[in-house]
């Protein structure tokens, strides 16, 4: 078992403490099998470990009997190393306005291209849902906003919101109050600033971490922003970067899904 005062809780701290192929292990395993490690395949209790693979081979007869910590995870099939790995997701789960593929790049010493892939592997590890739930809509229109709304938001709840005419005819089934920023930002209670700070985060780390990004993914970049919003209050480093990483399993995303291509061309940021 790991002792947890041991743990990382800064960048340097962190570098140091995955550098080593064994605390990374017990740090991975404590999380994906706190009750002991089981095949991803069968289930199965009965594996062994083999040190000299740095891998396990399940017990039970069956293809790919063989597994590694990768399997089964955003890492799987990365011939980046783990360390590298956790480096590049604790910078992006803890710089407040992100960070861009070409500081993993120079930070960890792999290409922009591989840099880029990671990024968007470990933004899909915090695609799940909380207190702030963003996500692309076609347009502003009426339709496609309150549609959104509706899904979200249960009927019947206090709802505010600017004075954008689209959210107009939401009174029918919320208790609706509008805030008109060209006038005040505050109405008594009403008011709209907690979304404005994730709003005014979310525009520095697109227009100034990563200058440009392509429209087919940016719902990566908000499932980025809003897993740090969420967890931005009474943790520390090393517990968002824990929270993150027991989300990395069961969660896959190849090349060619990514980008629909197999030659390079030009990579975004």
């Amino acid at each position: 078992m790991i002792d947890a005062r041991k743990e990382p809780t800064t960048l340097q701290e962190a570098i140091l403490y995955f550098s080593d192929a064994g605390r990374c292990r017990e740090y991975l395993v404590a999380r994906r099998w706190p009750d002991g490690v089981t095949c991803p395949r069968c289930e199965s209790s009965n594996v062994k470990f083999q040190p000299q693979h740095n891998r396990w081979q399940c017990a039970s007869h069956h293809d790919l009997r063989q597994f590694t910590l990768k399997t089964g995870t955003i890492f799987e099939d990365s011939p980046i190393g783990l360390d590298k790995w956790l480096a590049a997701m604790w910078q992006i789960v803890n710089c407040k306005n992100g960070i861009s593929s070409y500081e993993i790049h120079r930070a960890l010493g792999v290409t922009q291209k591989t840099a880029w892939f990671m990024d968007h592997r470990i933004r899909l590890a915090l695609s799940v849902g909380g207190k702030v739930l963003a996500t692309v809509v076609p347009n502003r229109k009426k339709a496609a906003l309150q549609a959104e709304v509706r899904k979200h938001v249960e009927a019947g709840a206090a709802l505010c919101t600017d004075a954008v005419l689209s959210y107009e005819g939401l009174d029918s089934d919320y208790a609706h109050q509008v805030v008109d920023h060209a006038v005040q930002y505050v109405d008594g209670k009403v008011h709209a600033n907690g979304l404005e700070n994730f709003w005014s985060l979310l525009r520095r780390g697109i227009s100034g971490t990563y200058v440009s990004v392509e429209p087919f993914h940016l719902f990566r970049y908000l499932d980025e922003q809003t897993f740090r919003y969420n967890h931005r209050e009474g943790l520390n480093d090393g517990q968002r970067f824990d929270i993150a990483v027991r989300q990395v399993v069961g969660k896959r995303l190849t090349f060619s899904q990514l980008t629909g291509k197999t030659n390079s061309g030009a990579w975004p940021n």
